[in-house]
């Protein structure tokens, strides 16, 4: 099987791998073929296949799947930052869930993946100004998938939201490079303003299981927040917080808490 760590000679390395692994997947469970087929082996590329396995899982009685696919494929025509972003969000799942073994996986099963592809989509629509396209996406993902994002939330590349159940990030929230969350994550405010209400998240963030950051607070790159935790302050980069409401309880024990996924107190990596 191809190895998307060594394999440098393919045009495209990555989907070269998820084919593979498709292909594999099929001979050992020929149940799924069909399944297979129309996700992955039926199109020539990750963002073919990534619209149609958007469009399939948010189509609806209110709008068909061949009309959401078609908004999605113009969106990755229009803007090849989101199928960047779709590579980057892959890789990190890859190489961060001790569950996900296979590339091909995120794309079939892992809706923390899909959502935040599907978000993706919303984000591009709002910026070109299709606010109520935008709203459908999120109002479709947030039911589909337990995740509801605003559509006007900046969420950057190399994202890895663990199993994804109940997260919810506000209109004005950022989100940086790099970052890790698992599930009941709250990115919210405090009140009923409507200015700037909702938090930013540097580069490299990891965010525990519960974990409720709310007010337009900065959490500073590098950073840990402990399961469970409210916090309401800033967080200065590389320390961990923990608590309710949380304070800091000691350094983010590595250099890159998003990637080494260590989620104990007091323990090195």
């Amino acid at each position: 099987m191809a190895d998307l760590r060594t394999n440098i000679t393919s045009i495209d390395p990555m989907w070269e791998q998820i084919n593979e692994e498709a292909k594999q997947a099929v001979v050992d469970e020929p149940l799924i073929g069909g399944f297979v087929h129309a996700c992955i082996l039926h199109h020539k590329s990750i963002e073919k296949a990534l619209s149609y396995r958007i469009a399939a899982k948010l189509a609806s009685n209110e709008m068909s799947m061949v009309v959401v696919r078609e908004i999605v494929e113009e969106a990755y025509q229009k803007s090849p930052e989101l199928v960047k972003a779709a590579r980057s969000d892959l890789a990190a799942v890859y190489e961060r869930d001790p569950a996900c073994h296979r590339l091909v996986q995120p794309i079939l099963f892992f809706k923390g993946y899909q959502a935040i592809q599907a978000y993706r989509v919303g984000h591009f629509l709002w910026t070109e100004g299709h606010v109520d396209l935008a709203y459908f996406f999120q109002m479709r993902v947030s039911e589909i998938f337990g995740v509801d994002v605003h559509p006007a939330a900046v969420i950057g590349q190399g994202i890895m939201i663990d199993h994804a159940h109940s997260i919810v990030i506000g209109e004005t929230a950022v989100v940086g490079n790099n970052v890790s969350m698992l599930h009941s994550v709250t990115l919210g405010g405090t009140g009923k303003e409507e200015e700037d209400r909702h938090p930013k998240i540097g580069n490299g963030v990891l965010i525990g299981a519960g974990a409720k950051v709310l007010g337009n607070i900065r959490v500073g790159d590098c950073s840990r927040i402990a399961a469970g935790s409210v916090v309401l302050e800033e967080v200065p980069p590389c320390k961990t917080v923990a608590g309710i409401p949380a304070r800091i309880v000691g350094e983010a024990g590595c250099d890159q808490p998003a990637v080494s996924m260590n989620h104990m107190l007091g323990k090195d990596q």
